[in-house]
């Protein structure tokens, strides 16, 4: 079994990332509970991704019409394709991500590889039974909170039935319950990576 682990932790707190504290507890209590699981991390922040401008769009459609998904610009898609779980993991940024996860999802988003339409609308076609997303903000999570509402909606979008999600909110607005909430995310965090 393999899970994929998108990191897209980006924080000025560096190692102190709150998104990363939530991260690993997940992905320790992940590990301990399925030892034969392999765990395959992208760091986003690593990657030299850009956005697609309509020159490289055309390239990558001429490029799946003709089934060549073993192209480099199909890399991302095909190891998000293929991943058996999947979590992902950013702070909650304007009301969202930071833009390097959506330009990464840019890059996922393939037609005819990890998703298909049909005279009923988008197939997806990704193997994944499971996708969690990871997120901490300074303000309390809302309903409105597109972050997560992004990744439930994407999850459809490529075929992953079950999603999950620990948002470790209101972090700002009281400092000195932060580590409280924090330790209370967390933990919500390693029973869904034991569970998942």
């Amino acid at each position: 079994m393999k899970l994929l682990f998108i990191d897209g932790c980006v924080s000025q707190r560096g190692p102190a990332s709150r998104t990363r504290a939530l991260a690993e507890a997940f992905l320790s209590a992940f590990r301990e509970s399925h030892p034969g699981a392999e765990v395959e991390t992208v760091t986003l922040e690593a990657l030299d991704l850009k956005p697609f401008l309509p020159a490289a769009l055309n390239r990558r459609d001429e490029l799946a019409s003709a089934g060549a998904f073993g192209a480099p610009v199909f890399g991302l898609a095909r190891q998000f394709q293929a991943a058996d779980k999947i979590a992902a993991a950013a702070p909650f940024w304007d009301m969202s991500f930071p833009a390097v996860m959506r330009i990464y999802i840019e890059h996922i988003s393939a037609n005819g590889l990890c998703y298909h339409y049909e005279a009923g609308g988008c197939h997806g076609d990704c193997r994944a039974d499971r996708l969690a997303y990871l997120t901490t903000g300074g303000d309390f999570e809302r309903p409105e909170s597109l972050g997560v509402l992004y990744w439930k909606q994407l999850s459809k979008m490529f075929g992953v039935p079950r999603f999950d999600y620990v948002f470790a909110g209101g972090l700002d607005v009281d400092p000195a319950k932060a580590p409280e909430l924090l330790e209370a995310a967390c933990e919500q965090a390693r029973a869904l990576g034991r569970s998942f």
